[in-house]
């Protein structure tokens, strides 16, 4: 696919008690074969809508809009109510879908680190109001059929006990910023709810995994890939050997980067496009 001239523009996807949450939208030249909401990581407690810009600049010169967001953190907010603003970005990325010129049903999610984390969330439990927040009248769901996660936290629990047991001041710190208490971070685990059968969809998954990542448990991304196979899922876990947390934010440029990008956007259109989905607005 040739490479497309993108815009980027900042739009207001939420107001809630305190302001207005921003998303930057990368839109492609010409219409778009897909959609995902970007959702960016930090350990809960940092960054913003910029992190991923690398990610979303390749996707949107390959047809691909994306909807980078900025979400509340604590002290603002916590779990579970920062799910609740990823939820809201898919619901205004479904209600404009036909702007950047694709439909509701070729949003996805992509969410990276503890970003990742997130975007499980509100993929697997998206009628529940804790993490989707209640509806509004005419209002889409948010529920989606695929999702690209890189470098998720998918088992919070499990990386926290390892921050502990290192001693990782920092990481520590988010946790306890993020989580009430232990019995959260199981509550809120994606590995947790599907293994405990909690999932309401199993939409389809893309995991990338670096072999020298110091931020998650060596075996979280191969555990929560057998436990969504185990209930039926379908999921693919892509691993690069050598990489580092977040290496494609690290090094844009490295040939492990390139591979990453290339592989996100081929499933992300694949899955956009399966079942022979029409996502040309006006055709």
């Amino acid at each position: 696919m040739a490479a497309q001239t993108a815009s980027e523009t900042d739009v207001t996807f939420r107001t809630h008690e305190h302001g207005a949450l921003v998303a930057t939208l990368y839109k492609p030249a010409a219409a778009a074969i897909a959609a995902v909401v970007e959702v960016h990581g930090g350990a809960w407690t940092s960054g913003d809508r910029t992190m991923n810009v690398a990610i979303a600049r390749h996707l949107a010169a390959n047809g691909i809009a994306v909807l980078s967001l900025d979400f509340r953190m604590p002290p603002e907010a916590a779990y579970p109510a920062t799910v609740t603003d990823v939820a809201a970005g898919v619901r205004w990325m479904k209600t404009h879908s036909t702007d950047v010129g694709t439909v509701p049903s070729r949003v996805g999610l992509l969410g990276t680190s503890s970003g990742g984390h997130l975007a499980l969330l509100t993929a697997l439990r998206p009628l529940d109001e804790r993490y989707a927040g209640k509806l509004a009248g005419g209002e889409p769901e948010t529920a989606v059929d695929f999702a690209v996660l890189g470098w998720p936290v998918s088992d919070p629990l499990a990386r926290y006990h390892m921050v502990r047991e290192r001693a990782n001041a920092r990481l520590m710190e988010a946790h306890h910023a993020f989580w009430a208490d232990e019995a959260a971070m199981g509550e809120g685990s994606p590995l947790d709810i599907v293994t405990r059968g909690d999932a309401q969809r199993l939409p389809s998954l893309l995991i990338l995994q670096g072999t020298n990542d110091d931020n998650l448990t060596p075996d979280m991304q191969q555990r929560f890939i057998d436990a969504y196979h185990a209930k039926g899922g379908r999921a693919e876990l892509a691993i690069f050997e050598g990489e580092p947390h977040g290496f494609i934010a690290r090094d844009p440029a490295s040939a492990a980067s390139h591979d990453a990008l290339v592989r996100m956007t081929a499933f992300i259109i694949r899955e956009a496009t399966a079942g022979g989905k029409d996502g040309r607005a006006g055709r």
